[in-house]
């Protein structure tokens, strides 16, 4: 046997039995106790000045109270407690949304910082391996800051030095159920700052009826809907093109029939026309006299069509050269959205091979030249594979309805879309949950938005064409 050795004499040690244990014990240094004890009270001394700096009122009513107790003893803190608890209450009832975003999402965002997320940030971080071990030092992601709205719970995250975004991304489901969410959605905020948002409701989960038709003629964004943080929907079709790719029955329809509703009164006013190709026979046909006939059903026709629209677009290029760059819709020039149903039946699935051509070169030939000159392309499709559409890189803003394989979000919203969020291949293929929700990626905003378009009945449709029909 051997006697327990200090520090590095035990290597000196040769044994001729392998299996024997040479224990040693390491070097210890007595700190004085005097350091440790103003060490201790210089980390007291900082985390007190770091909570009054971030939680200023909830340090400042205890003082106060304190402060009244003390001096004028425990009824008068007690009447001032009351009467401030009742005065908020007041303000609660008469003004909510002011009390809500002055007050009460305040408190419920420091609620949410003490109760969920820092109470259990280590666990999580560990658990997910977002936390690094370094020579047996724990390296943990910092957690800033806690905002709170109507939806979600938004939390900004310093990432530890050599993390990427996409460290956080793969990881949305575990942040997810590791703070009892539904979903998580990951954005870079600036170098080494994240944003973690974590919805807390639906505002999505119940279908809309159709919005009113505007009371002015315009070609401006179009309100179609509503936003997941509670805010209306508004889809800009001038100056840009529009691809909406989603599975049967994921609500197409509602985008296509919530931009014709808001153009109507544009269309009256001879500012706007739609030219509509329907190959299926059974979306637009049921407003065809809306479209002044502009309609096309036939694949020849069709391909007529967008030949024709092809001339229109060439001959305003060839006025407006030199003389203005951007679009303004008039009469003599209205603003045209070619709105194509199905585009896959014309570009993919067309056995004649000539017009296959033929429109898919027109088709290409709007996205890349029309925009400029206010002519504009809106074209749904089933599936987004490349081969079925290859033009679909020309197309600025993209919206993903319900899709059938996690691979579809990327070929529809761009490279990294399903990791900061955009989950269309999880949305309820039940038609009350979720038909018409869907991510939208607009050129202005790499982040996806989720969305929900309005439902356009076939009464409503109906009713568009008995008044709208008539003045056309």
């Amino acid at each position: 046997m051997f006697k327990r050795l200090p520090g590095d004499e035990a290597r000196t040690l040769v044994s001729t039995t392998p299996d024997t244990a040479v224990v040693f014990r390491p070097a210890v240094l007595k700190t004085p106790a005097i350091i440790t004890f103003l060490v201790y009270g210089w980390r007291f001394l900082s985390a007190l000045v770091r909570t009054t700096w971030r939680h200023p009122v909830a340090v400042a009513v205890p003082v106060a109270l304190g402060g009244i107790c003390y001096w004028y003893g425990w009824p008068a803190a007690a009447s001032t407690l009351g009467f401030v608890v009742l005065s908020l209450l007041a303000w609660a009832c008469t003004d909510g949304d002011l009390f809500a975003r002055l007050v009460g999402f305040r408190l419920l965002a420091w609620w949410r910082l003490m109760s969920v997320y820092r109470r259990h940030w280590n666990g999580v971080m560990d658990v997910s391996g977002l936390a690094k071990r370094v020579n047996g030092r724990v390296y943990m992601p910092r957690l800033l800051r806690v905002t709170c709205d109507g939806w979600a719970d938004r939390i900004t995250v310093r990432m530890l030095g050599g993390q990427a975004v996409k460290d956080w991304s793969d990881r949305i489901d575990n942040l997810a159920h590791g703070f009892g969410a539904t979903s998580c959605r990951v954005a870079l905020v600036k170098g080494g700052r994240l944003l973690l948002t974590f919805p807390r409701n639906d505002p999505l989960a119940a279908p809309m009826p159709a919005l009113p038709i505007p009371d002015e003629p315009s070609v401006g964004p179009i309100e179609i809907g509503k936003q997941e943080d509670g805010r209306p929907l508004r889809l800009k079709v001038h100056g840009t093109h529009v691809l909406i790719a989603g599975a049967t029955g994921a609500g197409k329809g509602s985008f296509l029939w919530d931009t014709i509703r808001g153009l109507l009164p544009a269309m009256r006013a001879g500012l706007a026309q739609i030219w509509a190709l329907d190959p299926k026979l059974m979306e637009l046909s049921f407003g065809r006299e809306l479209f002044q006939g502009r309609y096309a059903a036939d694949p020849g026709d069709c391909a007529d069509l967008l030949d024709e629209a092809v001339s229109v677009m060439q001959k305003r290029a060839a006025r407006f050269a030199g003389l203005q760059r951007s679009h303004i819709p008039t009469i003599e020039d209205p603003f045209v959205l070619v709105l194509v149903d199905e585009v896959a039946f014309l570009t993919a699935y067309q056995p004649d091979r000539q017009l296959r051509q033929r429109t898919s070169a027109a088709l290409a030939t709007l996205a890349t030249q029309g925009r400029s000159v206010g002519v504009g392309v809106m074209a749904a499709l089933q599936d987004p594979r490349k081969e079925v559409m290859n033009i679909r890189n020309l197309f600025p803003d993209k919206i993903a309805l319900r899709l059938d394989e996690s691979e579809q979000v990327d070929m529809v919203l761009g490279d990294g879309a399903r990791d900061r969020g955009a989950l269309a291949d999880h949305i309820s293929p039940i038609p009350e949950l979720g038909a018409g929700v869907a991510y939208m990626r607009l050129e202005t905003s790499p982040e996806p938005i989720r969305v929900r378009a309005a439902y356009v009945s076939d009464t409503d449709i109906r009713a568009m064409v008995a008044y709208y029909g008539q003045a056309a």
